[in-house]
This record gives structure tokens, sequence and C-alpha cells, in this order.
């Protein structure tokens, strides 16, 4: 019997396991230490789909271009100087 026939729906509360590297604080897991970006393994990539939402959120918000070359790792400093920057993520 799937989780449909028994009237439950899917866990949508998981983390998402397509990106390990997300700056979010769910992502990062309480109590759990932060790695720096420019240790990822996969910094070198292209930033995620929510980075680039979320980073073009903030850029928006302090006025502020977001270049298009940006890895990962990057993305995700930019996204930390824009939050302090915002007031956001505190």
């Amino acid at each position: 019997m799937t989780d449909r026939d028994q009237g439950t729906a899917p866990d949508d509360t998981a983390p998402d396991s397509t990106t390990p590297d997300d700056t979010s604080t769910a992502a990062q897991g309480v109590g759990s230490p932060e790695k720096d970006p420019s240790d990822w393994v996969t910094g070198d990539e292209p930033p995620t789909g929510p980075q680039t939402s979320y980073l073009s959120t903030l850029a928006r918000e302090a006025d502020v271009e977001v270049p298009e070359d940006l890895t990962k790792a990057q993305a995700s400093e930019m996204i930390d100087d824009l939050q302090s920057r915002t007031g956001r993520g505190q």
C-alpha cells in the first residue's frame, strides 16, 4: 500500500538532499559546525537554485549587482554579506 492509498501525504519536511551546501539554518542543522565555503568539495560548481533565488532577493534589497559567474561558495559568501547588510538571517 502506498502513502496515497493510506491517505497520508509524503513528508515535505525532510531536507533537500540535492543541496548539501545550502546556507539555510535548516540545512546546516542545529549544533552542526559550519564548514568554510572555500573548503567545500562542490564549491566551484554553479550556485544552487535556492542560492540563486535568495541571492537575487537580497541583492535587490541591498541595491547591488550579482556577478553572473559566481560559484556555489562565492554565492554563499555573498549571501552572508548581504544578510548582514539587509538585516536578514539574524
